[in-house]
């Protein structure tokens, strides 16, 4: 905005000098004065330009990164999902098998007791039905 009072300054001190004997050599200084105002402002438009498309590129990167980043957070959260699905299954696979394996255990416990009394009642029958054969003499 400075640019533009100066402008306006340059503006006023031309039209002053207009009626001055050294109107013509006042004149040429000021428009040569006022187009490197001019030069300026432009170059300083130009580098303003740039940085705006600059800082708007940036701007559209970190968009699309934050969009990607949503992306896979929601996959990963999806994923998430599915393994404690998975984890809660196996569990109570494992909770079954678990209490199928006691089970067996158990039964297996009982059919060894089962098979000691067999051996020892078909001990004692084997004892009772022996017959001594008395050998002769």
């Amino acid at each position: 905005m400075a640019a533009f009072r100066e402008m306006e300054e340059v503006s006023t001190w031309l039209m002053s000098l207009l009626g001055a004997n050294h109107a013509e050599k006042q004149q040429r200084q000021l428009l040569g004065r006022h187009e490197q105002m001019v030069e300026r402002l432009l170059e300083m438009q130009d580098g303003a330009d740039q940085r705006l498309r600059e800082t708007l590129a940036v701007e559209e990167e970190v968009a699309q990164s934050l969009l990607e980043l949503k992306e896979c957070t929601r996959l990963g959260g999806t994923e998430l999902q599915h393994l404690e699905a998975e984890l809660q299954k196996a569990s109570k696979e494992d909770s079954c098998l678990q209490a199928s394996l006691c089970q067996l255990t158990t039964e297996l416990q009982e059919l060894r007791a089962m098979e000691v009394a067999l051996q020892q009642q078909e001990r004692e029958v084997d004892e009772d039905t022996t017959i001594t054969i008395p050998s002769a003499v």
